[in-house]
């Protein structure tokens, strides 16, 4: 691999995590007028009309092969459905920074799917990174509940437990888009993946939409935070980082999400006055350096 090549994946990488980090401070303000499910299925709906007209513009050959549909629908239910409804109910139930940190721990686990997937050994070292990465999520959960003195009443450990399911799923499908053939074009195969987890949320969500009140929906923040969340966070960033894993080594694209944390964190304290504690920082800082393990090997 050139290396050039692995620079323009590791741009690709870095500017989707820094995205996602301020993903989490403009999902929490449209949490407030739309619910977590229908905000994802409403960002859907623009993204997929965002990739389609790209992949119309660029000409791309929507054709895919029979043997490789299950997994573009695993992509699309595990990634797209599953992890970021995970994100945002969890984001919704706790805060930005816990969203953004939490969901950083996804590279360590990353190694464990990859052992069993893409047949990687798993050594001492990233053993311990996983183990590092599961003390700093669990230190974030307890140590903000417990700084809330409020416990699951606060819905802050339940927030957690849910981004921590959100940080596990999103590492499967981060691995299994290592298994997508390379001759596939991204944006296919991220419209094909997206359009499924669409597909499968569009009954309930257009049931509730059918009596929501639409009026706060109208608010120009809340016009920025979808067209944000569907065009830049999903259309954008999802092409960046399925595109940059494709072109970096599997374990070392897990050192760009500690751009999402930080971004996460600098921008829930400069928009939201969002506070953090010691064991956050503590926290904070076990996951990033079984991260930091990953990478080093």
């Amino acid at each position: 691999m050139s290396n050039s090549k692995r620079y323009l994946g590791s741009l690709y990488l870095a500017l989707a995590a820094g995205i996602w980090g301020g993903t989490y401070v403009v999902s929490k303000i449209v949490l407030e007028v739309i619910p977590p499910f229908e905000l994802v299925w409403i960002r859907y709906l623009i993204a997929s009309v965002t990739l389609v007209v790209m992949g119309l513009v660029s000409r791309q050959s929507w054709k895919i092969r029979k043997q490789d549909i299950p997994l573009v629908l695993a992509i699309g239910l595990i990634g797209y459905l599953l992890s970021i409804t995970a994100q945002f109910i969890g984001t919704k139930l706790s805060s930005a920074q816990m969203g953004a940190v939490i969901t950083s721990a996804t590279p360590a686990f990353m190694v464990v799917f990859a052992r069993f997937l893409l047949q990687e050994k798993v050594n001492w070292r990233k053993g311990l990174s996983v183990c590092l990465a599961t003390v700093g999520v669990l230190l974030i959960v307890f140590g903000n509940g417990s700084d809330a003195q409020s416990g699951f009443g606060s819905g802050i450990l339940l927030g957690g437990a849910i981004l921590f399911l959100a940080a596990l799923t999103w590492a499967l499908m981060s691995v299994l888009v290592k298994r997508v053939p390379s001759d596939y074009p991204q944006v296919v195969i991220t419209t094909y993946a997206i359009l499924v987890a669409f597909v499968f949320m569009s009954p309930y969500s257009l049931y509730q939409l059918s009596s929501f009140d639409f009026h706060p929906v109208f608010e120009p923040s809340v016009i920025f935070g979808l067209l944000y969340l569907g065009t830049v966070s999903t259309a954008g960033a999802f092409l960046l980082w399925n595109q940059g894993l494709q072109m970096v080594e599997a374990g070392s694209g897990g050192l760009y999400f500690f751009f999402q944390p930080l971004v996460g964190t600098m921008l829930g304290w400069l928009i939201l006055g969002e506070q953090v504690g010691f064991l956050f920082w503590v926290g904070s800082f076990l996951i990033l350096s079984g991260v930091l393990f990953v990478i080093r090997e």
